[in-house]
């Protein structure tokens, strides 16, 4: 049977994606904890394009 490997988002190991696995797609919990740290810390951004910025400085006004 094929089995998925892909990396895991924070340290790279590679880890096989099954349902079995409760890190996924984590490798351990470790690795999930740091991912849910930064976000806590708000690490992860997404960044504002010219438009979202226009249109928050007209809801402002």
């Amino acid at each position: 049977m094929y089995k998925l490997i892909v990396g895991c988002p924070q340290c790279g190991n590679k880890v096989i994606w099954e349902a079995n696995n409760q890190f996924r797609p984590f490798c351990s919990e470790r690795c999930k904890l740091n991912d849910l740290s930064q976000w806590a810390q708000e690490s992860y951004r997404i960044p504002l394009t010219d438009n979202d910025h226009e249109h928050h400085e007209a809801t402002e006004s």
